[in-house]
């Protein structure tokens, strides 16, 4: 495979921008923390840039090392650097999910002053939600950010904790949906609701039994060393369903892509059962292709010269008119003008 065909999970520059917007008010500069991460500085001005996952990761543990604040200095109250570890740990010694999120719960309702956390029970149903103590006390902006990373830490917590990824049922969050909504849907949920009293993530309670799966200070570390990117990505379990389907589309190019059907012969499964169990992962086969196809058209407008039609070509397109409809609705502009405005980046 060549490194044309491989491709990495990439992040909206929404998320970029939030994350740089507690280091104006502190006077902080952002220029060495932006090259520090290789994200070009140019990319903030266009609303359809994404960056590399590990890039954002970077650039998330530059901005915390910088105000020595995990959390971005979205909190009146600063979670000075090593919280994150230090809450990790604890969890790790926990002997069930649900004691392990008790904690959680209770290491951030001590840490923030702004936000409120709580672990919700009703029967069949489990939720953990996020609530503001002080509604309309901060800007917007800050409160939509401090919510999506509260939520990201979380559900990736939950996920190492048990060693796979956790289902969620549906995500809700207690502001407007925002311009780039449709991210939430890999990161959180198909099912998405705005506007509601509190922000939260609904579960199957029956996992808060699931036994915590830690099984060394070693696994500890390594997990350590892979935050935040591990959680930006949803920790995506190696040995997972959707992880598997992942790898066998990477080993050729888009265009020799097998069908379901074939992945699941080759996986040893019927395909009835691949479908179920990408369901209960949360995951929609057509999701993944779509979001590796987006991601190698990206790199490939960025970073080479090859026209837009055998990009569409190599993507297993059969007309370039598909390809920029697809384009179009994954970043909202077309092939050519993405490529021209990363050219124009570039030489600035």
């Amino acid at each position: 495979m060549s490194d044309a065909t491989e491709s990495k999970d990439s992040v909206s520059i929404w998320f970029v921008r939030a994350a740089l917007s507690g280091l104006a008010p502190r006077g902080v500069d952002r220029a060495p923390l932006l090259k520090a991460a290789g994200i070009p500085e140019s990319l903030l001005a266009s609303d359809h840039s994404r960056v590399a996952a590990e890039r954002f990761g970077a650039l998330w543990l530059g901005i915390a090392a910088a105000l020595d604040d995990e959390l971005f200095g979205l909190d009146r109250r600063r979670m000075k650097v090593g919280s994150f570890a230090m809450l990790s740990r604890a969890c790790a010694q926990a002997g069930d999910l649900r004691g392990a999120l008790r904690l959680a719960v209770q290491f951030f309702n001590v840490t923030m002053d702004d936000a409120r956390v709580s672990l919700v029970e009703d029967g069949n149903d489990a939720a953990l939600e996020v609530e503001e103590l002080q509604p309309g006390q901060r800007p917007a902006p800050f409160t939509v950010f401090a919510h999506e990373t509260l939520m990201i830490m979380l559900h990736g917590l939950m996920c190492w904790l048990v060693g796979r990824r956790i289902t969620l049922d549906r995500a809700s969050f207690a502001y407007p949906r925002p311009a780039w909504w449709v991210e939430y849907h890999s990161m959180y949920a198909n099912d998405l609701r705005f506007d509601t009293e509190r922000s939260a993530l609904a579960f199957d309670a029956r996992v808060l039994a699931a036994n915590v799966v830690v099984p060394d200070e070693s696994a500890v570390r390594e997990f350590l060393r892979e935050a935040p990117h591990n959680f930006i990505v949803k920790f995506k379990d190696r040995n997972s369903w959707s992880a598997h389907v992942r790898r066998r589309l990477r080993t050729c190019a888009p265009a020799d892509w097998p069908d379901l059907a074939q992945i699941a012969e080759e996986l040893g499964v019927g395909l009835s059962t691949l479908h179920r169990k990408l369901d209960q992962e949360g995951v929609i086969f057509r999701d993944i292709k779509d979001s590796l196809r987006r991601d190698l058209a990206i790199d490939r407008l960025t970073h080479s010269t090859v026209s837009v039609a055998q990009i569409a070509g190599e993507l297993g397109f059969a007309e370039p008119s598909a390809f920029h409809r697809a384009f179009k609705q994954w970043t909202g502009v077309r092939p050519g003008d993405y490529r021209q405005r990363s050219a124009a980046d570039a030489a600035e």
